[in-house]
């Protein structure tokens, strides 16, 4: 292969990747009330700002009060900053707003899972998976590929199968939590 061959081919593939970043990252619109608040506290949640993507995400529900992904997103940020009992609030007011949210279970299955209430996070990641079972699969390549997520994480199906087998054992011989592992359960936004 010539070297004029080898950077048309590298030039097409940059131009691939920035394209699917530009997508990734587009749809500027605001069809709801809010969703341009709520994306840039998404935004500040991927980034590690927790307190800003909190104040955001606030705006956005000032904004509209019964923005469920808003809720979502609060929730999350505040898992994250284990406020647990506020987190489990609002995951419950986002699956009240929405109720076919597999996003909502999925992520309130978390919050079950780091709070000890296991047989709760067992039904809530089995109800997301039965809601959409694509949340099913994990994060596909161009999620892992732009975040730099070499292996796949292990999905909501794979995490409730663990539970169960382990809930299924006497009390003294499960194991319910490996830190290691548990940190790299990732968190459902889109």
């Amino acid at each position: 292969m010539k070297l004029s061959d080898v950077i048309k081919a590298g030039t097409v593939l940059l131009i691939l990747v920035v394209l699917a970043v530009g997508y990734y990252r587009s749809d500027t619109s605001e069809s709801v009330a809010g969703e341009t608040k709520n994306r840039l506290a998404n935004s500040y949640l991927e980034d590690g700002d927790l307190e800003q993507a909190l104040a955001t995400f606030d705006e956005a529900i000032a904004l509209n009060p019964d923005y469920s992904d808003a809720h979502r997103g609060k929730a999350i940020t505040l898992m994250l900053l284990e406020r647990f009992d506020e987190s489990r609030t609002l995951f419950n007011r986002a699956i009240e707003l929405d109720p076919a949210s597999a996003l909502a279970y999925a992520n309130r299955g978390t919050l079950n899972d780091r709070t000890g209430r296991y047989e709760e996070a067992v039904r809530d990641y089995r109800k997301a998976a039965a809601l959409n079972p694509k949340l099913a699969n994990g994060p596909g390549w161009l999620w892992r590929f732009l975040r730099n997520v070499h292996d796949k994480p292990p999905t909501i199906v794979d995490r409730a199968d663990y539970l169960e087998d382990q809930l299924a054992k006497p009390p003294a011989e499960r194991l319910l939590r490996v830190p290691e592992m548990d940190a790299q359960q990732r968190m459902y936004k889109k």
